[in-house]
């Protein structure tokens, strides 16, 4: 075995995690290198994640509001557009991105690496492309491999019937009729989407609710906007078997444990995802991943070998490309000791449904099991005047403040422009401020950022009584 390059830090894999890492080992004059197996840089979150998801959402809103301007023009309905035109803009934005990624890796003189990594001791990888082997020995190592979609148990998909969420990209037409198995972040994601588009779906789940990490009044808004794009819920239900029928055309056949079938032109399995970690030979580095392929990692994100990190999917939550590319800064400074704030808990989480969620803090069912007094203030967009010139009538803001203290606790967002006007409340919460800040601010109007004002003033009035 001939080491081929030796570096002072190796990431594996480039996706927000091994980006940032990278970038910031760079940044401390190290040598450094990034294994992708990929063509296109940027990881998961790039090629079949965050970017092509978010990218195909704003395709369908704006073929929603082109469709709807058109409507009330008085003009001519014209027809929708091919899945092919769909993906195109998914595609071109995919290569920018990716482009952007591999750009910044080069301007910080970090070496890409292109191929499949595997473990051969705990300092040392082989990276075996399509044209040769290489071996790389590392001072330390990061794995930030990300994850890949579960497969459905038993039968396995065929990119044209049964898909996960990567063969989203590879679908050659709008289905007219969908089933997703999963009420998870990514199947909601897709199922409220494709809806958009006039595709019936159907949303089956083993659990009672959806999303239970979220406010329950926020998920009870998002089901009940998706029941009006005539999304059909059937919680909770249990896949007790996927079958092919012979065709054509073919269709998959969805046998319930309660005794439902439902046959549909496409299902969507969406059931969680495991960690990439299956290739890597873990073995060889004295490390072992869960049963969903996991890595177990310490407050500084080392791994049971204490030059080795993890970050990023892989660890598993939150499994935020945001909270992954701090994740991966803050390991590259714990890994050469340099002094570094821990990551803060009041991270925003995002869903780009539609519509849209995101929140921050603690939730109003937390707040109770924990019997922590608090308040809520509310603000609905038909009250805004942003929201009424945005028409959108039934997005809201959600604040939550301690009763005693007047000190923020969490704030909860569903609507146009959730995700963006959830920061306020996180730099707020971040700052430990509370209702004093929002009563005595202005706010720029007519903006959404007003629902603050507005909901600090519900909550006070509620406090005085």
């Amino acid at each position: 075995m001939t080491i081929t390059k030796e570096f002072d830090f190796l990431c594996i894999g480039s996706g927000p995690a091994g980006q940032r890492a990278a970038v910031q080992a760079a940044k401390l004059g190290l040598r450094v290198a990034v294994i992708e197996k990929r063509l296109a840089v940027g990881g998961t979150c790039v090629v079949s994640g965050t970017i092509p998801s978010k990218t195909f959402r704003e395709a369908v809103l704006s073929l929603n509001a082109s469709q709807q301007k058109r409507d009330t023009l008085g003009f001519q309905s014209v027809s929708p557009p091919s899945m092919g035109e769909l993906l195109d803009k998914v595609g071109h934005m995919v290569g920018l991105e990716s482009q952007i990624v591999e750009n910044q890796l080069g301007r910080n003189n970090i070496t890409l690496i292109r191929g499949d990594a595997f473990f051969k001791d705990p300092h040392t990888i082989e990276v075996r492309s399509g044209v040769d082997t290489i071996f790389l020995r590392a001072t330390h190592i990061l794995i930030a491999v990300g994850t890949i979609p579960a497969p459905p148990p038993g039968i396995c998909t065929d990119g044209q019937v049964i898909i996960d969420s990567d063969g989203i990209l590879q679908l050659s037409h709008i289905p007219r009729t969908m089933v997703v198995i999963g009420a998870g972040v990514i199947g909601l994601e897709y199922a409220s989407m494709f809806a958009a588009l006039g595709t019936e779906v159907t949303v089956i789940d083993q659990r009672e609710r959806p999303l239970e990490f979220l406010d329950h009044e926020i998920v009870d808004e998002l089901i009940h906007q998706m029941r009006n794009q005539n999304v059909i819920f059937r919680l909770p239900e249990t896949v007790e078997r996927l079958d092919l029928s012979p065709g054509p055309p073919q269709r998959v056949i969805i046998q319930l444990e309660s005794g439902k079938r439902h046959v549909s032109e496409l299902a969507l399995f969406s059931v969680g995802r495991l960690g990439a970690t299956g290739t890597l030979q873990l073995k060889a580095a004295g490390l072992e991943a869960d049963s969903r392929g996991r890595l177990k990692v310490d407050a500084e994100f080392r791994t049971a070998v204490s030059h080795i990190f993890a970050a990023g999917d892989v660890i598993g939550y939150p499994s935020l490309a945001a909270t992954s590319s701090e994740q991966g800064r803050l390991a590259a400074c714990f890994a050469f000791g340099r002094p570094v704030e821990p990551m803060p808990s009041h991270y925003a989480i995002g869903i780009y449904a539609i519509p849209e969620i995101s929140m921050v803090g603690k939730t109003e069912q937390t707040l109770t099991k924990d019997r922590i007094p608090y308040e809520v203030g509310l603000a609905r967009y038909r009250e805004i005047a942003r929201g009424v010139i945005l028409g959108d009538n039934s997005g809201l803001l959600k604040m939550l403040f301690h009763r005693e203290t007047h000190q923020l606790l969490g704030v909860h967002a569903i609507g146009t422009g959730a995700t963006e006007l959830i920061h306020i409340g996180q730099a707020v919460l971040g700052l430990g401020g509370g209702l004093s800040y929002f009563l005595t601010t202005v706010f720029n109007y007519p903006t959404l950022a007003e629902c603050y004002k507005v909901a600090a003033l519900d909550a006070y009035n509620k406090i005085q009584n």
